[in-house]
């Protein structure tokens, strides 16, 4: 998809120009913004908002030909909502009626006239994003496996977003921050969707060396006798009940200065949990394919970084495996010893994302990180207290990590990929207590996303770190089946901002 940015020097040059759309924004109770009145000398938009041809309501379209006074081939009015300052909400259900539009139309070329700026507490960028954002997940497509895939829908292939002469630098700014972003998402949504035998941890390594070749990161790939030189007994003990062998990818982008302490991102990289012995039920297992959609978050994430030239050091390191029932596998009951040298007994082997995370957060100690972000399906327990709308944040409660929680949920706010903060205390710790060994891998049924991020807080001491549960925003279930690329535009625009004030790497 091909977008750009116009910025005409006046209004009304949008009448003369040649293309297959022009679209522009209406209100409900007949109203026009501004920006279109001053499009609409022939009265020909008034006079179909009058006849109720089109509501004004969010979201709602109609679509006209050869309208006069217009160059266009074609005119799309968009609803967007009651007049005045329009609501987010309703912006994003215009962009998508847009998308979806853009779709069927018989038009290569479009240009998207909009009050950008005039988003309630909001700016253009994200007013930016939220069109570009909108248009690439109408086109994305998950039948890459089948074989006859669907024929792609023709429609708009390049897109033009107007604003201001004094707001076009800003704009293009914007604009390729959206298009980093959702081609970090594409990235994670194709991972999570492909099935677990074919994106096994050798292919999530292959993708990191892949990644790092094209974007010029520097990508080290550690397989099993090096992870067991390691001391990671934890990560190793869910590896051994599978045939796949397991790997631990690091994967290094330099935007700073070399000695520079690193944002590290941790992604929990398990191809395929059957839940080891500790079996998980047959109906639904087949979504287990999404439980490396933390892997596939920080892939997203590096590749976008690397797009866009961020002037700050990241590093993504992702411990990957299989978590099957065998011979060899885990059981409960067996008590493992972490790198930190912690032993752990393992009580519930489907408990297995947190043995995989705490050897890596350990072995993160060494880069000393300016920040530590771990992403993880991590708990069936986080869907249930936040359902699909929210990922879950923890991360502990001082200057520093609430410091850390306020930029990661202020990230999350503006690229529309929230997070909810939920607690860690030293209470929860009891439920971790274990008669044979230093901690027990589960804390029972009550609170149990919070027991689970209060087993990797005991891995983090030494730097400051945030825990992303993502079980309930990574994939979608039913008939929108499919992983979504979450949490990539929060960790992206994260970094973003944390760049923000930085000089950019020549």
């Amino acid at each position: 998809m091909d977008f750009s940015i116009k910025a005409p020097d006046k209004a009304s040059a949008l009448n003369a120009e040649k293309t297959g759309c022009l679209v522009v924004g209406v209100f409900e109770n007949k109203k026009l913004p501004q920006l279109t009145t001053a499009l609409d000398r022939a009265g020909d938009i008034a006079a179909a908002l009058r006849s109720g041809d089109i509501s004004g309501k969010a979201g709602s379209t109609l679509l006209l030909h050869q309208t006069k006074g217009f160059a266009a081939d074609r005119l799309l009015l968009v609803g967007l909502g009651k007049d005045g300052a329009i609501a987010d909400k309703d912006f994003s259900q215009a962009a998508s009626a847009i998308a979806n539009a853009f779709t069927t139309l018989g038009a290569k070329d479009a240009i998207v006239a909009l009050p950008l700026s005039e988003v309630k507490e909001r700016d253009s960028g994200w007013a930016i994003r939220q069109c570009v954002s909108a248009v690439h997940d109408k086109a994305y497509r998950s039948d890459t496996m089948k074989s006859k895939r669907d024929a792609a829908p023709q429609g708009v292939k390049k897109i033009a977003l107007t604003v201001a002469v004094d707001a076009a630098s800003g704009a293009r700014t914007a604009l390729a921050q959206a298009q980093a972003i959702a081609h970090g998402v594409a990235l994670a949504r194709d991972l999570g969707n492909l099935p677990g035998n074919i994106c096994t941890p050798t292919y999530l390594a292959a993708t990191a060396r892949k990644l790092a070749k094209s974007h010029q990161l520097s990508a080290e790939v550690l397989d099993h006798k090096q992870i067991e030189a390691l001391k990671m007994g934890s990560f190793l003990s869910v590896a051994k009940g599978s045939d796949e062998p397991p790997k631990f990818i690091v994967l290094k982008y330099q935007g700073g200065q070399a000695k520079e302490a690193p944002a590290v991102l941790v992604g929990k990289g398990l191809t395929f949990d059957a839940g080891g012995i500790s079996l998980k039920p047959g109906a639904g297992m087949d979504e287990m394919k999404f439980d490396m959609c933390g892997a596939a978050a920080v892939l997203g994430t590096l590749q976008a970084v690397a797009e866009l030239k961020l002037p700050q050091n990241v590093i993504g390191v992702i411990p990957s495996c299989e978590n099957m029932p065998s011979g060899r596998a885990n059981k409960p009951g067996d008590i493992v010893t972490s790198m930190a040298g912690q032993t752990i007994e393992i009580l519930n082997t489907d408990a297995e994302g947190r043995l995989l995370l705490c050897d890596a957060l350990t072995y993160t100690e060494r880069f000393k990180p300016s920040v530590v972000i771990d992403v993880a399906t991590l708990t069936g327990a986080c869907v249930t207290a936040l359902g699909h709308h929210n990922s879950g944040l923890f991360t502990r409660h001082d200057d520093a990590h609430d410091a850390l929680a306020e930029e990661l949920l202020s990230a999350g706010k503006a690229s529309g990929d929230t997070a909810w903060r939920m607690p860690i205390e030293d209470s929860y710790q009891e439920q971790l207590k274990s008669n044979f060994a230093d901690i027990a891998n589960i804390g029972g049924p009550p609170a149990g996303s919070i027991t689970a991020a209060c087993f990797l807080e005991r891995f983090t001491k030494k730097y400051t770190w945030a825990h992303l549960d993502i079980a309930g925003t990574a994939w979608k279930s039913g008939a929108a089946k499919g992983a979504t690329g979450r949490p990539v535009p929060m960790l992206t625009e994260f970094l973003i901002q944390r760049s923000a004030k930085k000089p950019k790497r020549k």
